[in-house]
């Protein structure tokens, strides 16, 4: 069970904030030797395995580092490009580290003005007289949360489907949020929180949001609780 980010929107769909509490975890680490006995390709800017799942290594999933140093997309961590790099022997042996890619800042923004559209099209459709728009999208991979709030502003919570106290938090990082932008002076309404705005960026937020989540009771917790005298 776990939150794996927050997201702010405002009224217009435009981003305002994210936070991402995921914890990357690599998937696979192994040597090679030449020649690669898996097929690459470019996707989205990124190197991708398209054929040759084995030992861990699963189709889809990103290179994310050789030899032990971070690539930048589809380049090596001094600029060579890494499809050209691997087909070089006198590279090998290689230690290549696979695993799901950290999506860029476009990439989450994609999600976040699709589901503000989303929101607008269900609160017309909805049969409930005065529908203040969806509330919750359920997967089996993950949850969506969304909090509107009388501003317009959309706070959304992607979590783990057995998640709990979503509410709660919600309610929190509304209060976060009020207490960090609203109430500072060089802050207009809907704007992303930046560097660019006196006295408040996003690193302001971290802290109280992390802690708001780390607060949050799991369903064992609940469990407990319940079964106490």
């Amino acid at each position: 069970m776990a939150i794996f980010s927050v997201y702010a929107v405002n009224k217009s769909g435009g981003f305002i904030y994210q936070y991402d509490n995921y914890v990357h975890r690599a998937e696979a680490e192994k040597t090679f030797r030449y020649p690669l006995d898996c097929v690459l390709k470019i996707h989205d800017e990124k190197v991708v395995v398209s054929f040759g799942q084995r030992d861990g290594i699963r189709v889809g999933n990103a290179l994310l580092s050789i030899n032990g140093l971070d690539v930048n997309g589809k380049f090596t961590a001094d600029g060579k490009e890494i499809i050209e790099y691997l087909k070089d022997s006198t590279n090998y042996p290689l230690s290549i580290l696979f695993g799901r890619a950290r999506l860029s800042s476009n990439e989450k923004l994609m999600p976040a003005s699709m589901f503000h559209s989303l929101f607008a099209i269900g609160s017309q459709l909805s049969p409930e007289v005065g529908s203040t728009g969806i509330e919750m999208l359920e997967t089996d991979m993950f949850k969506r949360h969304c909090f509107q709030t009388l501003t317009g502003i959309k706070l959304i919570v992607l979590t783990d489907p057995r998640q709990s106290g979503i509410d709660e938090l919600l309610r929190k990082i509304y209060e976060i949020y009020s207490d960090f932008a609203l109430k500072n002076p060089f802050y207009s309404l809907a704007m992303p929180i930046s560097h660019r705005v006196q006295g408040l960026h996003q690193g302001s937020l971290v802290a109280p949001i992390h802690v708001a989540i780390t607060l949050v009771p799991s369903p064992l917790m609940w469990m407990r609780a319940s079964l106490e005298p």
